[in-house]
């Protein structure tokens, strides 16, 4: 048929390679190669195949058509044309295949493809790096991570940026942050992705913008560019963490300062705009008449919690709103009440904690290292911020 036809060059040449290869008829191989492109040269033919990859290792398949044809006596490049690689891999893999002579008597050592082949192998086997921890000496640094994730609930980026950037360890007693994910994926480490719950909540998810809920105020289109920027510090996102869903009950409120990561929690009566204006009162109660220099912009949710949220501009402090549905907005926000989720799961009720309970899980968080601050803490540069502003 005129499909066998078309199919003819492919399949007999790679029968003819394997045959050449092992009972050593070059011959045949020759001819079958010079007949195959004779046959593939068609322009309307349907066997005509993509070039061959850039970078791509030679096969043993390959390696039979370099020695066929370079016993034969073609030049480097002629087989390097037919191979559809530049003259210097051929170059190359002549020089793997072929043995050293041993003495000047006698036939000069010629390639052979199967040589070639088991010199690659070999080069492949030990080209790969030792991984460090196997030595021994990572140990210690091993063992401090253990402790920091199930002690002080780092995640391994923090543990790995902490520690590098203090110089606890020195670099060959260390692994990277990648390193110690493939080890918890291949169970090198106890602990389990459960004591990791960030791993297991990254996934995407779509995204909707609906606009078929009312504002509550200034919309977020109305802010400064230069807070979208997050150059200046004292601009805030809010939100709150529930607990049990079906009944009223206490709520977690969160607000998130945008550049330094500084996260407040303060556990609410609920979710409503009473339980939100005693966390606001709170916080004027700790910073004063300094409370608009700290909080120079609060954006939130349309919830209705936030209902009586703009009162605050009378302190100085701007209030603006997102889209409805659109949590996105507040993305710091949201990944660190996801952080919370560690102390306070989902379904749990926040009635079993008490308010000094929710700050020390704010606080514990604000002490972790993290990579988006170079490796220091949301504490760190939010009291360096606080001595600014009472310093003037």
């Amino acid at each position: 048929s005129t499909q066998a036809k078309t199919l003819f060059p492919y399949t007999t040449l790679f029968r003819s390679i394997h045959s050449a290869l092992t009972y050593g008829r070059i011959e045949v191989l020759t001819h079958t190669i010079q007949r195959s492109h004779h046959t593939m040269d068609t322009p309307n033919s349907t066997t005509n195949e993509a070039a061959r990859k850039s970078g791509k290792h030679l096969t043993l398949d390959e390696r039979g058509i370099i020695q066929a044809l370079r016993r034969e006596g073609k030049s480097l490049r002629a087989i390097a044309e037919v191979i559809g690689c530049v003259h210097t891999t051929v170059m190359y893999e002549l020089r793997r295949g072929t043995p050293a002579r041993t003495h000047a008597k006698g036939r000069a050592p010629v390639y052979a493809a199967k040589r070639g082949q088991k010199a690659y192998e070999t080069h492949r086997a030990n080209s790969r790096k030792p991984c460090k921890i196997m030595n021994g000496h990572c140990d210690p640094f091993i063992r401090w991570t253990i402790d920091q994730v199930r002690k002080e609930h780092w995640s391994l980026d923090a543990c790995a940026g902490y520690a590098k950037a203090k110089e606890l360890y020195s670099p060959q007693d260390m692994v990277c942050t990648k390193t110690l994910y493939n080890m918890i994926h291949s169970q090198q480490l106890p602990i389990s992705l459960f004591e990791l719950p960030q791993v297991l909540s990254r996934k995407q998810h779509r995204q909707w913008n609906r606009k078929n809920k009312r504002m509550m105020g200034r919309s977020i289109e109305e802010r400064p560019q230069e807070i979208a920027e997050r150059k200046d510090i004292g601009h805030w996102e809010a939100d709150t963490v529930v607990g049990k869903r079906n009944g009223k009950e206490a709520v977690v409120f969160t607000l998130v300062e945008r550049v330094t990561r500084n996260y407040i929690a303060v556990k609410i009566s609920g979710r409503n705009r009473c339980g939100t204006a005693e966390a606001i009162e709170q916080l004027y109660e700790v910073y004063g008449d300094k409370f608009s220099q700290v909080f120079k912009t609060i954006t939130a949710d349309n919830g209705p919690e936030f209902e009586d949220l703009s009162s605050v501009e009378e302190w100085g402090t701007d209030v603006y709103f997102t889209h409805p549905y659109s949590s996105w907005e507040r993305g710091s926000n949201e990944r660190h009440n996801g952080m919370l989720r560690e102390f306070i799961p989902k379904g749990a009720s926040i009635e079993n904690y008490d308010a000094e309970d929710v700050l020390y899980f704010a606080d514990t968080m604000n002490h972790c290292p993290r990579r988006i601050l170079g490796y220091q803490t949301s504490q760190e540069l939010f009291d360096d911020f606080l001595d600014k502003v009472y310093a003037n």
